[in-house]
């Protein structure tokens, strides 16, 4: 996993846009009319997506293979594209892989830089700012995971490393590979909350009866 010891816009530009466009719909909404009761479930209810938790990979051979991600918010804060909307991703990642006696391995952790959810998966990127990996500080590394909705033992995790080595990978914002490694102890946990679009395609894509598509 750790090669040194053994890591379009269309989408951004409309979550983003939603972003600020289902503010400025509140904002207007509120000021004209008054505010109607939040029910408790409301009040549960999350209010952007996010991915949390810690989970030790399941490792026949007993490697030590750890993940932990505290991220939020919707596609990235800072695209690429010169122009294009900023969406609202933040937060952290650690993860480290080491032999099963702990001698040999390496540790990484940095800043995320963009969130994706739909439903129980989320694919984040982030750039490692602390490593003991040579060449790793500074590298963009995806991560995949699918919340199987339990005590954690469903879910799974993929990384963009996974075929190749992280000091030599150019990753771009949002992308990695399949969740799938399977969780051994701990839990992982995805809120998927698409931000509200005016144009309603936020709508149609949380029931996709009102679209046309047929699941």
């Amino acid at each position: 996993m750790l090669r040194s010891t053994t890591l379009r816009t269309s989408v951004v530009g409309v979550a983003a846009l939603a972003v600020i466009g289902g503010l400025a719909v509140s904002a207007s909404a509120s000021a004209s009319a008054p505010s109607a009761p939040v029910s408790d479930e409301a009040r549960k209810a999350p209010k952007e997506s996010s991915l949390t938790g810690s989970a030790k990979m399941f490792r026949a051979d007993g490697q030590q293979v750890r993940f932990s991600f505290d991220a939020h918010g919707f596609a990235p804060a800072e695209p690429d594209e010169p122009g294009a909307p900023a969406g609202t991703s933040r937060g952290t990642f650690r993860f480290s892989h080491y032999t099963a006696d702990g001698t040999q391995g390496a540790y990484a952790e940095g800043r995320i830089d963009c969130l994706l959810t739909g439903g129980p998966v989320a694919t984040a990127t982030g750039v490692i700012t602390r490593s003991d990996l040579p060449g790793a500080i500074g590298k963009r590394v995806g991560f995949t995971v699918y919340d199987g909705k339990g005590d954690g033992r469903k879910d799974r995790v993929g990384y963009s490393w996974a075929v190749g080595s992280i000091p030599t990978m150019e990753v771009p914002k949002c992308l990695s590979a399949a969740p799938y490694e399977t969780v051994e102890s701990g839990d992982f946990k995805v809120e998927h909350v698409l931000p509200p679009n005016p144009s309603g395609n936020s709508e149609k894509a949380e029931n996709p009866e009102k679209a046309g598509i047929k699941e």
